[in-house]
C-alpha cells in the first residue's frame, strides 16, 4: 500500500477538485464584480480606519536629462512612512498622466530610476527594462516609484535569511494581526494616489499601475481593489493560481488566506475590468509559466467581454523569461492613455 505522506500532495488533491465558488461563470458582471470584490476586500485583511496626515518630506531634488526627480517621503500609516520618488518628465505640462512603478524581489526602488541605492547618484545598469520611471519619463509619463513595505529601504535589517526573504517576518505578524502584506501594499498605493491628489499636479482621471513580479502582484491587486486606478501594466506575474505559486516554492508574501476557494488571478484582475490593462509576460518565465497566463488570459478576456470591453484588455508576451518588456507593451499602452486622455503628449494641459 502506498502511503501518502506529502503534506503538498494532499494539497495538490484538494486544489485540483476544487471550484472557486465566486469565479465568474457569465450572468450579469456587475453583480458578480460586486459580490467578488466584497469578499476580495475581506480576504486582504484589515486596514487603517483612519488615515493620518501624509505630511509629505522632500529628501532631495534633482535636475535629470530627461526631467526631474525628486525624492519624497510620507506617512503611510502610524509608524510606517513610505519613501518614493517622484518623477517629472521635461516634454509633460501640468496635470500629469502618473503611472505608480512597482520593483518587485529586488534591492528597492533604486532601480526604477537606475541609480545605486547606496548614494542614489551613482548610474547603475538595470536589466529586464526595470527601470520604469525612466522609461516613463522617455514616453512623456510622470512616475512615482514606491518603495513597497519589506523591500529595499523598507526591508528588515535582521531577517534571517538575508534580504531575499526580507518579507517572512512582515507577512507572518501580518497574519497574526488579521492583515497580510499584499492588503497593506495595496493601501500604500491608495495612499501614493492620497499624495498625487495633494500635490495639485496629476491628472487624477488618469493614474496607472505598473510593476514586475512582486510589483505585478501589486499593480494587479491595486487595479483590483483601488477605484482611482484607471490603467494597469502587471508584468510577470499574471497566470493562474495553481499553475504558479501553488505550483512551486515561493516567497510567502504572494499568499492570501482562503482566496482560491473564491476565485483565480483572472477573477482578481477582471475586478478592474472594463478599464484598460496590458498584461506582460514572458515565453520562457519558468515561475509564472505561459501556458498558465494564457490560460487565465482567456478567462480575463470573458469577464471583459461581458463589459462589452474585450477590446481593452491586452497581452504582450516577451520573447525571454521573467521580465518587462518596455518596447513591447509600450506602444499598446500608449493607445490605451490617448484614449482616456486625447491630449497625451500634446504638451497642452487637457480642458
Amino acid at each position: 500500500m502506498k502511503l501518502r505522506l506529502s503534506p503538498s500532495e494532499c494539497h495538490r488533491h484538494l486544489m485540483n477538485s476544487l471550484k472557486p465558488s465566486l469565479s465568474y461563470s457569465g450572468g450579469n458582471v456587475k453583480k458578480w464584480r460586486e459580490k467578488f470584490g466584497r469578499k476580495l476586500r475581506e480576504l486582504i485583511g484589515d486596514m487603517p480606519a483612519r488615515r493620518p496626515p501624509l505630511n509629505p518630506r522632500t529628501i532631495w531634488r534633482r535636475e535629470h536629462e530627461l526631467g526631474t526627480i525628486e525624492k519624497v517621503v510620507f506617512t503611510s500609516e502610524p509608524f510606517s512612512d513610505a519613501p518614493c520618488y517622484v518623477c517629472i518628465p521635461r516634454t509633460s505640462r501640468p496635470p500629469h498622466t502618473f503611472f505608480i512603478c512597482l520593483q518587485g524581489h529586488s534591492t528597492g526602488m533604486h532601480n526604477s530610476i537606475a541609480v545605486s541605492r547606496n548614494d542614489e547618484k551613482t548610474p547603475i545598469a538595470v536589466e529586464g527594462d526595470r527601470d520604469f520611471a525612466l522609461g516613463c519619463m522617455k514616453r512623456g509619463i510622470a512616475a512615482l516609484c514606491l518603495e513597497q513595505r519589506s523591500f529595499g529601504e523598507r526591508r528588515e535589517l535582521k531577517q534571517p535569511g538575508g534580504e531575499e526573504h526580507g518579507c517572512h517576518d512582515a507577512t507572518m505578524h501580518a497574519l497574526m494581526l488579521g492583515r497580510t502584506l499584499i492588503g497593506e501594499r495595496v493601501f500604500d498605493v491608495d495612499r501614493a494616489i492620497d499624495y498625487l491628489d495633494l500635490r495639485g499636479d496629476a491628472d487624477m482621471n488618469c493614474i496607472g499601475v505598473m510593476g514586475n513580479s512582486g510589483g505585478g502582484t501589486i499593480s494587479l491587486f491595486s487595479a483590483a481593489l483601488l477605484p482611482r486606478i484607471a490603467l494597469a501594466m502587471p508584468s510577470s506575474y499574471f497566470c493562474t493560481f495553481r499553475d504558479s505559486i501553488m505550483s512551486i516554492f515561493h516567497c510567502m508574501d504572494n499568499y492570501i488566506p482562503r482566496l482560491l476557494k473564491y476565485g483565480e488571478m483572472a477573477d482578481v484582475m477582471g475586478l478592474f475590468a472594463p478599464k484598460p490593462v496590458v498584461i506582460v509576460a514572458g515565453r520562457e518565465d519558468g515561475i509564472f509559466p505561459i501556458a498558465g497566463t494564457k490560460r487565465a488570459f482567456r478567462r480575463l478576456k470573458r469577464i471583459y467581454a461581458a463589459w462589452g470591453a474585450a477590446n481593452r484588455c491586452h497581452l504582450v508576451i516577451g520573447p525571454e523569461g521573467h521580465r518587462f518588456y518596455a518596447d513591447l507593451a509600450w506602444p499598446v499602452m500608449l493607445q490605451e492613455v490617448r484614449r482616456i486622455n486625447p491630449r497625451f503628449g500634446s504638451g497642452k494641459s487637457p480642458s
